[in-house]
């Protein structure tokens, strides 16, 4: 039973994985340039807009305030024009990667807000251009704050994609509540958690890496 059971999750782990790399792709794409935005166009920033950033922000805080399932739901026809259909796993990204943006968003804007003001003003004396304070500067320094962030980002997707699985999104949580819980197969239930809780581990470890990598090449631990 237990062979049967590890048999029965290695297509959803890979389904997962898959799901969860392209929905973190398609995020970065679009909550990247919405955070850098949000950041620049603050008052007191690079390019003070207080009308933009105000309409921005109440977007962003819109979209994440939706419970993901109503969320998933509700981009049931988003992903029939996208992908032409709004089950499986590769319908499962448009929602995954609209729930997650606007998260990426906010530690964008977080990660570049900490950046020390006297580098950019440093920046400004050199007579830098805006784009090249932006990536030449702030996001250069934010490095370590931005890793942390994509790496929690990640985790928060992991978790969205096994409560896909309740609306026809395929991968571990598609198995865990089709066999795990409505066949009372305990091993698959217990499988498919052990699954979800590995590659969150894994993920929090490899960022903690990379972050602790940053720090010592920049002689701060």
């Amino acid at each position: 039973m237990f062979s049967d059971a590890i048999q029965m999750l290695i297509e959803p782990t890979f389904s997962t994985i898959y799901m969860v790399v392209g929905s973190t792709i398609v995020s970065l794409l679009l909550g990247v340039p919405l955070g850098i935005l949000l950041c620049v166009t603050s008052a007191g920033n690079l390019i003070p807009k207080p009308m933009l950033n105000n309409i921005l922000g109440r977007v962003i805080n819109i979209l994440r305030s939706f419970p993901f399932i109503i969320l998933m739901i509700l981009a049931f026809p988003l992903s029939r024009w996208i992908v032409g259909t709004s089950i499986g796993t590769t319908a499962a990204i448009v929602p995954l990667s609209v729930a997650a943006a606007p998260f990426v968003a906010r530690i964008i804007e977080t990660a570049l807000k900490e950046v020390n003001p006297e580098l950019i003003q440093a920046a400004k004396a050199m007579c830098s251009s805006n784009m090249q304070i932006i990536f030449k500067a702030m996001i250069p320094e934010a490095y370590p704050s931005l890793v942390s962030g994509v790496t929690l980002t990640i985790i928060n997707i992991i978790g969205y994609s096994a409560m896909s699985g309740a609306v026809g999104g395929g991968g571990l949580g598609d198995v865990a509540i089709r066999y795990g819980y409505q066949r009372f197969r305990v091993d698959i239930m217990i499988g498919a958690v052990f699954a979800i809780i590995l590659m969150v581990e894994l993920t929090q470890f490899l960022g903690d890496r990379i972050v602790g990598n940053i720090m010592k090449k920049r002689g701060l631990i």
